[in-house]
């Protein structure tokens, strides 16, 4: 399938409560490689457990490489697939992503850019940047650049970008992107870099889709998770309206192995659907806000993010 010029919803037959096993249940991913970022707890194991449950060879890139092997051996142990591998990485630190990006070789056919930090207390990196959005967008950004060339040799590579329905909560604030002038705000800062991820997708897919790589991001639901520690018991979601990292990971897996989504990119999913495009936040914080699809925007932010790693 080629790239879709239509914005028209792209139908499938999944919903809240599809579980990323189910997704990829007819899926055979041998001869694939993957890359979950995050993937040693949450959705980022139960979407690398899918993947390797298809058979792809996946590499869970991880900050705790501890963590990382215990849920790799896990992996393995409930998949039969021993190709499960650990790599350190630091979305935070723009060295530890050059140490991963320069020693990977190979083509790469799935890319989850699933790690995250999220409301997390005022904190800059040495580079003077606002953690939440160094390590949600600047960090998968420079891996994903680093990692261009294996995308483009796998022959119709995807991208998957984690956001949240908190990027309805704020735009990316072009003129103050760390925090400098406004006061400080955590739940705007996450919301900021969520917003990121999915301009990020728009983009991605606009400059490299000639290549065969596509890029989508998702929204995986409300999922309690170690992510929302800094929030403490405050959230917010209804029971209902929760997912177990099962159902957190379906959406994920869904755009990085749905056979009916090649080609397709520069979309924003939710309960493994897409998004409709809204122009005001709702009371249950469905869809996707036009700001984060901007193809302005989206262009935008790419070549500032471009200038900040190369300040770097």
């Amino acid at each position: 399938m080629t790239l879709s010029s239509s914005r028209s919803p792209v139908p499938v037959p999944l919903g809240f409560a599809t579980t990323a096993a189910e997704v990829a249940r007819e899926v055979d991913l041998s001869g694939r490689r993957a890359v979950v970022t995050g993937g040693s707890s949450g959705i980022g194991r139960e979407t690398a457990r899918a993947l390797a449950g298809a058979g792809a060879e996946v590499t869970l890139a991880v900050r705790d490489t501890g963590a990382g092997r215990r849920a790799a051996e896990d992996i393995a142990a409930s998949t039969g697939n021993e190709a499960v591998l650990v790599a350190p990485l630091d979305l935070s630190s723009p060295s530890s992503v050059s140490a991963f990006t320069n020693t990977w070789s190979g083509p790469l056919h799935i890319l989850v850019g699933n790690a995250g930090v999220m409301a997390t207390p005022r904190a800059r990196t040495p580079q003077g940047w606002e953690l939440q959005f160094a390590t949600n967008h600047l960090g998968h950004f420079a891996l994903t650049a680093g990692l261009h060339r294996p995308l483009a040799a796998a022959g119709g590579a995807r991208i998957v970008c984690v956001s949240s329905s908190a990027h309805l909560l704020s735009p990316v604030v072009f003129d103050d992107l760390s925090f400098r002038f406004r006061p400080y705000d955590p739940q705007l800062a996450y919301a900021q870099s969520k917003t990121a991820n999915v301009l990020f997708a728009v983009e991605a897919t606009r400059r490299w889709a000639e290549q065969g790589i596509t890029a989508n991001a998702v929204n995986p639901g409300a999922v309690p998770t170690r992510l929302q520690r800094h929030v403490g018991d405050r959230m917010s979601t209804p029971p209902e309206r929760r997912k177990t990292p099962q159902q957190g990971a379906a959406t994920s897996t869904l755009l990085a192995v749905w056979p009916p989504l090649a080609g397709v990119g520069g979309r924003y999913f939710e309960d493994c659907a897409e998004a409709p495009t809204v122009d005001h936040r709702t009371a249950d914080f469905h869809g996707v806000a036009g700001y984060a699809l901007d193809p302005v925007n989206a262009e935008r932010l790419w070549e500032e993010s471009l200038r900040l790693l190369a300040a770097a």
